[in-house]
């Protein structure tokens, strides 16, 4: 199904098994610096990946999926990682948001 203008594609997609571990090899890998800090998880900038999947393979707590083959109990984080980049209230450091503040559904999510 093709996007709309309201959604955003997102070809790669960081899970909720980066919760509270945060290896950060992914961040290492990705050459175009989509991979952004929440305070408990990473997220991945629909707008900026290049859709290379440097990542996914290098992710030693298999977080990061090809958003078209998420199991569908993980696929709610497609649109998690999505809401992270565009929401006013969370999201990564700029102008009026404070760094490392997660995503409801991820700050939601009991400690690890």
């Amino acid at each position: 199904m093709p996007a709309t203008d309201e959604e955003t594609v997102v070809p790669y997609v960081i899970t909720d098994a980066c919760l509270d571990v945060m290896d950060r090899t992914c961040v290492a890998q990705c050459p175009v610096d989509c991979i952004q800090e929440g305070e408990r998880m990473l997220y991945i900038d629909p707008d900026g990946c290049i859709d290379c999947g440097a990542c996914e393979p290098v992710c030693p707590q298999e977080a990061i999926h090809l958003a078209a083959a998420l199991p569908a109990e993980l696929q709610h984080f497609e649109a998690v990682n999505a809401q992270f980049h565009t929401a006013t209230d969370y999201g990564p450091a700029g102008p009026g948001r404070a760094a490392g503040v997660d995503h409801p559904v991820v700050a939601a999510l009991p400690r690890r």
